[in-house]
């Protein structure tokens, strides 16, 4: 098991922003290690490390506890929004920095994130990005983290969603708009929808590309494909749909939305070439505009990986396109036709509820994190 060699005791400067740093986990194995190595390795520590253990039964919260975080135990999980939503709740810093338990900080990452809100007392809340190094070495994991680092770098710095992987936002605002929605019950666009609601409510949110994660998950084929549109293109269209929400952010700029209709053309465009073989014309025409299009991010990947890597990507990014317009057109008709498997809007802000819907479990103490004088200590027992 990871370890650390020795604890951190030097006295370290009290930050005017104070940060509470929340950690969902579900079983989180080696890659949770790491996590918590990389916060004890930062060149500025979090004024508490707080781990939610969302019904995991690998022992995750017993190695939270060792590397001296604040557990809160749930008996069977409830999915990272409610995790997320319990850890604001306990947290006593005035910045909730979320992170998720598959993603290690870079030393600066921190202090970066505290240098933002110190800097502009307009912004409430900031997200950033992984960074182009991912953690897993299988050619998905890679392509993956490398489009979405791509994608974050070149978006506009104003954002208009949240992101539960490396997000922080000021507990006030936080609250005020009522957390997470706690009905999302499995990681999907629940970052998301609380982003369109701080905005709707006046918050600002920036994307700060500086600040960065490196991604440790390993992605699989079939695991990628359900997670993109189980996940992401059906909840996050039927979300849109729903609040009217403008599309040109992210994955939904108007390039993005150009490419699948490219993509479904290259492939609609086969079928008839049986008959009229002007259609492959058509197919190839399709195609050459979706490499125009995307032109930026396959140079990206060249640059990164190389020729092989890039033919491999390209052919992914095709794919990706396919089944996310597919999905996005499923969605259309569920919202059209009244059977939306997303929640209705949320009202209830998060500390006007029953206070009991919030109790949980805590396991051992902050000792681990001292609060007296000018010290913040990590302990590693």
């Amino acid at each position: 098991m990871a370890s650390l060699s020795s604890p951190l005791s030097s006295p370290l400067k009290i930050p005017s922003v104070k940060v509470s740093l929340i950690i969902p986990v579900f079983n989180g194995g080696e890659d949770f290690r790491a996590c918590l190595a990389s916060i004890v390795s930062s060149r500025r520590h979090p004024y508490e490390v707080i781990v939610v253990a969302d019904g995991d039964t690998d022992g995750s919260w017993q190695v939270a506890e060792r590397f001296g975080a604040y557990v809160i135990r749930v008996a069977q999980s409830e999915g990272p929004a409610a995790a997320r939503n319990r850890g604001a709740q306990a947290a006593q810093g005035d910045l909730l920095f979320f992170l998720d338990a598959d993603v290690t900080l870079h030393p600066t990452t921190l202090e970066q994130v505290v240098a933002v809100f110190e800097q502009d007392s307009d912004i409430d809340a900031l997200i950033g990005s992984y960074d182009d190094a991912p953690g897993a070495r299988n050619f998905l994991s890679q392509y993956r983290n490398l489009l979405h680092h791509y994608t974050h770098q070149i978006s506009s710095s104003q954002a208009s969603t949240f992101w539960g992987a490396c997000g922080a936002i000021r507990r006030s605002a936080f609250m005020a708009v009522g957390g997470f929605d706690a009905r999302y019950r499995k990681p999907c666009i629940e970052d998301i929808e609380l982003g369109y609601r701080l905005k709707r409510a006046g918050y600002q949110i920036r994307l700060c590309k500086q600040v960065q994660v490196k991604h440790l998950k390993r992605w699989r084929p079939l695991q990628m494909i359900q997670t993109d549109i189980f996940c992401r293109a059906l909840p996050w269209t039927e979300l849109l749909l729903r609040d009217r929400h403008p599309m040109n952010d992210l994955n939904l700029q108007v390039s993005n939305r150009l490419s699948v209709m490219c993509s479904f053309a290259s492939v609609l465009a086969i079928a008839p070439a049986l008959f009229y073989p002007w259609a492959l014309g058509v197919s190839a025409l399709a195609l050459v505009v979706l490499f125009t299009l995307n032109f930026g991010i396959y140079s990206f990947f060249y640059h990164s990986r190389g020729a092989r890597f890039t033919g491999q990507a390209m052919l992914w990014h095709w794919l990706f396109y396919v089944y996310s317009g597919g999905a996005y057109a499923l969605g259309m008709a569920r919202h059209h036709l009244g059977v939306s498997q997303i929640p209705a809007p949320l009202t209830m802000p998060l500390d006007s509820g029953d206070e009991q819907a919030w109790e949980s479990q805590s396991v051992g103490g902050r000792s681990g994190f001292s609060r007296s004088g000018d010290r913040r200590l990590i302990s590693t027992r």
